[in-house]
């Protein structure tokens, strides 16, 4: 029987995407469609006296603008998760009131019958402000810090065990440093962009979303609308990186322009906007003090981060969560502080916390490992975590040191100089850097349904979405071993609020949490067909038992006798039946989950069926709760530093990932590639810059705001370790969305200070701050 997971197969959804026969949100062309056009605030805090859209309302191809004035009552949402549905100003629904909090804050929308008749007519519109002066400098307002209580999701955000204070005062050698990191934006190819049209009293949004149905029950709660008359499409999403993992005010604001002139409104963020009105992720200040023996052993950790949040909302950056398990020792403290600012609301993005919080802790590292004069790799070896100290856990499946010596191998880490600015090849410094890459391994409760017909081929549906990382790929991989079809005989279909609720994108979680659901669903489906077949007396398969049957090519047989058995197709017609179905939900999380309250409909017809499905049951019967969950990998740069320009070329990557089963080689390479070219931006080029004036922003484009580009690819090589986890998931897989970020802008910061002697410790390292160290 051939085992389609794992096999780097070609994306099923490739051919639809690079022949623009995949449909974005903002390719649905409702009949008699009109465009809507955002107008942001010009102030970063006041209130508008006066906003006259008189003018506007004249120009040519005009049909309404929307304001506070005339737009409908919104609802206050709950906090939630994005799982649940996250508006990301809680406290600050759109078009309410005359209030400023944030220079770009949506203040109006303009619907027009043509885009650029929207446009114009948006310039037209005139306010009048009433201005206060705003909080938008971090580093000046750091009095007004405080500690809050939890992060998203409850995460915990003051952590501490033993007494690092004194353990630190006391250790041998000390390192205390403090390390930042600026404002960075998603910049997902795709803008944010949302179709809205309302049919009676009923709601259908096209929307680019990482949360199907958590945006679905967010816009039924702030509409006020049944959740039953609100269905939600998102079948393609051109990234979204945390940014679509939030709800913003555009796709709530496209369904009330929508209601005002009853008529579909399509509304789409240019890039400009994605800058105030999308998310961010926040600025980080964060120090660090180690404390060692001679010998290079930890004895304390400390891990203080101050960061943004808006006044809008409270999102944490919990820079310090990695801190509380990578390494081994009895004393840490690992705490968080924000400032209120007048910006818009930061929020996830790819690898929250873990992103800026391992640059900051695998820098100090390095600078550590300098002062012991011990070798990188062989500090973190001495320091190795074989538990979760802070949980008391043990790990469901962990390889690092594995990690390390491949990734030292493959690098060529014997010719690093342990002496930094002193290899040279021509004019450039030759430089190695090594760091600690984690994530958590998250999971939670998914649905799915398996349909077989006569004709042999099958379908698979789950409300998740495919955000471009390829999930429809490895989902029909997963879906075709367990029913035993060739892939082209499955066809898996998401991003469809009306499928059995899937997981949201976020915290590297579908493929642990969809792929079981699918998994079992489909065995399920299979199950219902050996059952049919071996109580039948005109089947092959009469009397066998249900265990001795197998699967391959859409075809049932006798184990060790492949001759005796039949195709789904013979068994369908022979019993006149169009179909067979089967839903499964496997309830699973390994962390914290918000209440959905009862089941109805296809969530409560599933969770009947589950009792009876052996996967589900197996699944769900796994002891858990004695387990920690994280992805591990290692990350090792070369690179040279111009000598006389400061600009730094990487020559090489190396990443070793253990993150269980690989469900798909070629995707998961990608997937490890994209996020180091996220650490390569992080580290060298990508920074937010805010007018120091007014607090706008003002690199708010893709000329202004820097991102690697082809030429500034080095090679990668990315290994992985490949062992299945099978006490996450019976797949044996975890996430890797976000764990390919992880410790590499350290690597490259550590690999610029071995080539120059020159340690950058405030992010982006750009070739001013080089030249003028």
């Amino acid at each position: 029987m051939s085992e389609l997971v794992g096999k780097p197969i070609d994306r099923v959804d490739g051919k639809l995407k690079v022949t623009g026969a995949a449909t974005y949100s903002a390719e649905y062309y409702p009949k008699n469609l009109a465009y809507g056009v955002i107008i942001q605030s010009a102030i970063a805090k006041g209130r508008m006296k006066n906003i006259d859209t008189s003018i506007a309302e004249k120009a040519p191809g005009i049909i309404n603008v929307m304001t506070y004035k005339n737009s409908m009552n919104l609802h206050f949402p709950a906090a939630g998760d994005p799982g649940a549905g996250k508006y990301g100003e809680k406290d600050l629904l759109p078009l309410q009131s005359d209030r400023i909090f944030y220079g770009g804050q949506s203040i109006a929308i303009v619907i027009a019958e043509t885009l650029e008749e929207a446009e114009h007519a948006a310039t037209l519109v005139k306010v009048d402000y009433e201005n206060d002066k705003p909080i938008f400098d971090l580093e000046k307002n750091l009095e007004k810090a405080y500690k809050p209580s939890s992060g998203l999701g409850g995460a915990p955000t003051q952590v501490k065990r033993g007494d690092a204070n004194a353990a630190f005062q006391s250790a041998a050698v000390k390192h205390e440093e403090t390390y930042t990191t600026p404002v960075y934006h998603h910049n997902a190819m795709e803008p944010h962009a949302t179709t809205a049209e309302w049919q009676g009293e009923k709601l259908m949004i096209y929307d680019s979303t990482q949360s199907v149905m958590g945006s679905k029950g967010l816009m039924s709660a702030m509409l006020g609308v049944p959740p039953e008359n609100v269905k939600l499409v998102s079948l393609y999403i051109g990234g979204g990186f945390g940014s679509k993992g939030f709800s913003w005010p555009n796709t709530v604001m496209t369904a009330m322009a929508a209601k005002l002139v009853n008529r579909p409104v399509k509304l789409c963020l240019s890039r400009q906007q994605m800058f105030t009105n999308a998310g961010r992720r926040t600025q980080t200040i964060q120090k660090i003090s180690l404390g060692a023996d001679n010998a290079g052993k930890l004895n304390a950790i400390k891990h203080a981060t101050t960061s943004e949040t808006s006044f809008v909302d409270e999102f944490v950056e919990t820079a310090g969560v990695a801190t509380t398990m990578l390494y081994s020792t009895e004393n840490a403290d690992i705490s968080h502080s924000i400032v209120r600012v007048n910006k818009g609301t930061p929020c996830p993005m790819r690898a929250p916390g873990e992103a800026p919080g391992v640059y900051a802790l695998e820098s100090a590292m390095d600078e550590l490992s300098y002062k012991l004069n011990i070798d990188p790799v062989q500090l973190r070896l001495l320091n190795y975590a074989d538990t979760e100290e802070q949980k008391k856990q043990q790990y469901s499946s962990k390889n690092l040191k594995e990690c390390y010596q491949r990734g030292a191998d493959a690098i060529g880490w014997s010719q690093r100089n342990t002496k930094p600015g002193i290899t040279k090849e021509g004019n450039y410094l030759i430089g190695y850097g090594m760091a600690t890459a984690t994530y958590p391994a998250n999971r939670s409760a998914s649905t799915a349904k398996a349909t077989v017909f006569p004709d042999g081929h099958a379908e698979i549906l789950c409300g998740t979405q495919d955000i471009g990382t390829g999930t429809y790929t490895i989902m029909t991989q997963v879906a075709a071993d367990a029913l035993g079809l060739p892939i082209d005989k499955v066809k898996v279909k998401l991003g469809d609020s009306d499928y059995p609720k899937g997981a949201n994108s976020g915290g590297s979680q579908v493929t642990a949490s969809v792929g079981p659901a699918i998994r079992a669903a489909a065995l399920g489906a299979k199950s219902k067909l050996v059952q049919l077949a071996i109580a039948d007396s005109k089947s092959p398969l009469y009397g066998q038992k249900e265990e001795a049957v197998m699967a391959d090519n859409g075809r049932l047989y006798v184990t060790n006798e492949s001759t005796v058995g039949e195709s789904y197709s013979q068994i369908l017609n022979r019993h006149g039946l169009d179909k067979i179905e089967a839903l499964a939900n496997t309830n699973v999380s390994t962390r914290p989950q918000q209440g959905g309250g009862e089941k109805q409909g296809l969530e409560k017809q599933a969770e009947e069926e589950s009792k009876t499905n052996t996967a589900v049951q197996e699944d769900e019967k796994m002891d858990r709760k004695s387990y920690a969950f994280h992805s591990f990998g290692a990350q090792f740069v070369k690179l040279r530093v111009d000598v006389d320009l400061g600009t730094v070329h990487i020559d090489k990557i190396v990443s070793v990932m253990d993150i269980g089963k690989v469900m798909n080689l070629k995707t998961a390479k990608n997937q490890i590639m994209g996020g180091a070219i996220f650490g390569i931006g992080m580290a060298l080029m990508e920074e937010t810059q805010y007018d120091p004036n007014d607090g706008r922003v003002v690199t708010h484009d893709l000329a202004q705001y820097l991102v690697p580009v082809h030429a500034d690819m080095p090679e990668f090589e990315i290994q992985f370790i490949d062992k299945p986890d099978l006490i996450i998931s019976p797949i044996g897989a975890r996430g890797i969305g976000e764990i390919g970020i992880t410790g590499l802008p350290a690597a490259i910061a550590n690999a610029v200070y071995n080539a120059t002697g020159k340690r950058i410790r405030n992010l982006p390292i750009t070739p001013d701050k080089l030249i003028n160290a």
